[in-house]
């Protein structure tokens, strides 16, 4: 058990575990080692004069394992409660008393014909969240990488089948030999149709899949899809917090690229440390 877990490893992130582990606090960084610091070929805007974007990356890292906190690299796939946060992992779960998400700014989702019209149709960013009115239905899951998987074994048990749907991509997972109603079809999508609610996915070769819903899981989860697990309060891809970088759960906070305003270091290390003062607060007033 952690007292509080940060994921993500970039400016956000950094800066929240660095104020966690001089307050006391058992502190864990769970990161897939990614981060847009490594896009800037040269941060100029920020205190302290220029620095190579992977550089300044690479300085958080080691400041912070100088201090003695625990980074492990592990792409995060899923968010529960059960009394404590529970964060799933592809090679590991976590469990923590409060929880910092700072992931960064989400990626887009295909620019599939139909994909943003039945958003809410059933088009959907969270099994957790929507699986429940799809059961005994046929959906399909949009994604080829572990994440899409880990949707599609969250469906299995409540609906009648399930196609990962990868949109000529190759599978980057195996199929477990325990589930039985998962299927993957690698075809190229051509579009999503229906009259008010969804219906079908069309392919590129003519032949349809109808289905009742789709849930995009493209890539690796995003901070708003991790958020939507567990019901906290969302902008579009943005996380909604507060002035301290509280959600609505109590316990869960975020910090960085993925809330609402500007992309810039400076505003990712101010909101990590804000981040962290609050959940610091929080777990101290659960430990009385």
């Amino acid at each position: 058990m952690t007292d509080i877990l940060i994921i993500g490893s970039g400016p956000a992130g950094i800066s929240a575990a660095l104020y966690a582990a001089r307050a006391g606090m058992d502190t864990l960084v769970v990161s897939s080692g990614q981060s847009a610091l490594f896009k800037a070929h040269m941060i100029e805007n920020y205190y302290g004069g220029s620095i190579p974007g992977d550089e300044l990356y690479e300085k958080g890292i080691a400041q912070a394992k100088e201090l003695g906190i625990e980074i492990k690299e592990d792409q995060v796939v899923g968010l529960g409660f059960d009394g404590d946060f529970i964060v799933t992992g592809e090679k590991s779960q976590y469990k923590a008393k409060a929880v910092i998400i700072s992931t960064g700014s989400a990626r887009k989702a295909p620019p599939l014909p139909g994909l943003s019209e039945f958003e809410g149709r059933g088009v959907s960013y969270c099994a957790v969240c929507d699986g429940f009115f799809h059961r005994g239905k046929n959906v399909a899951v949009l994604g080829s990488g572990t994440y899409a998987l880990h949707e599609a074994m969250e469906l299995s048990p409540i609906v009648e089948s399930v196609t990962i749907l990868t949109d000529g991509q190759t599978p980057e997972f195996s199929l477990p030999d325990s589930v039985t109603n998962i299927s993957v079809d690698t075809g190229k999508i051509k579009e999503l149709t229906g009259e008010e609610l969804l219906s079908s996915v069309v392919f590129e070769d003519g032949k349809a899949l109808d289905v009742s819903g789709v849930f995009v899981a493209i890539g690796t989860a995003g901070s708003s899809d991790l958020a939507r697990k567990l019901g906290a309060v969302t902008e579009g891809t943005k996380i909604a917090v507060n002035g301290e970088m509280a959600t609505n759960i109590p316990g869960l906070y975020a910090a960085g690229d993925c809330t609402p305003g500007m992309l810039q270091v400076a505003k990712a290390v101010y909101q990590g440390a804000e981040a962290a003062t609050s959940a610091i607060k929080f777990v101290r007033s659960q430990n009385k």
